[in-house]
């Protein structure tokens, strides 16, 4: 501050401005746009990964619960031993028990398999390329290759489900489980979840992309 007579005059003091000001003190517009779309960038990103959480959650949460089928079959199994070998008793329906529960495990747990990455991958060159290579890759796969075979894999497998159901088809076998529409319908319940995991890690790899080209 200067003090001349009984009039003030104030001079900025320039070391003291924050960054984005200009040397008269006045915001910087083109500052004020540059961090407004950071922003904008940041909430649009923070939506995709909130969305793509949401779409993981479905399979983990499936993923956790067959665990507990996969113990399940494991006791039905020494139970179906245990009364053929040891008591001489053999039930159709308990067989095809195991049936139900194996086909179960497999097709509802393999978009949770996709979750944690342990499919079977046969790695000719992936793993030598950098994460953004890798990322276009993964993406090429899931437009190209994952989602148009479970699309046609859907489509072929439809009438019969719907016929199945139709007629509430009965047990496989004479005495068997008289649900055999719902065991036809793991096809469908199969593709869905791959391509709910397959959204979620085409989110993952753009946002990857994002990430490694800022």
């Amino acid at each position: 501050m200067l003090f001349t007579g009984a009039a003030a005059y104030w001079i900025p003091d320039l070391r003291s401005a924050p960054s984005g000001m200009t040397s008269v003190g006045m915001p910087d517009l083109k500052f004020r746009q540059a961090e407004s779309l950071k922003g904008q960038k940041n909430r649009e990103a923070t939506l995709m990964e909130k969305l793509a959480d949401a779409l993981e959650r479905v399979n983990s949460v499936i993923g956790n619960t067959l665990c507990w089928a996969a113990l399940l079959m494991l006791l039905l199994q020494f139970t179906i031993v245990l009364l053929r070998y040891v008591f001489g008793y053999s039930f159709i329906f308990l067989d095809e028990g195991v049936l139900y529960f194996h086909a179960a495990i497999f097709m509802l747990g393999a978009g949770y398999t996709f979750l944690v990455n342990a499919h079977v991958r046969v790695d000719i060159f992936y793993a030598r390329n950098s994460e953004r290579a890798q990322a276009w890759i993964d993406i090429f796969g899931h437009l190209f290759l994952l989602t148009p075979a479970l699309v046609v894999l859907i489509w072929f497998s439809w009438p019969s489900v719907r016929g199945s159901w139709a007629i509430l088809e009965g047990p496989i076998s004479v005495g068997g489980i008289p649900a055999s529409f719902l065991l036809k319908s793991l096809i469908p319940a199969y593709c869905v979840l791959l391509l709910i995991q397959g959204v979620a890690a085409f989110i993952r790899d753009v946002q990857k992309l994002k990430g490694v080209s800022a």
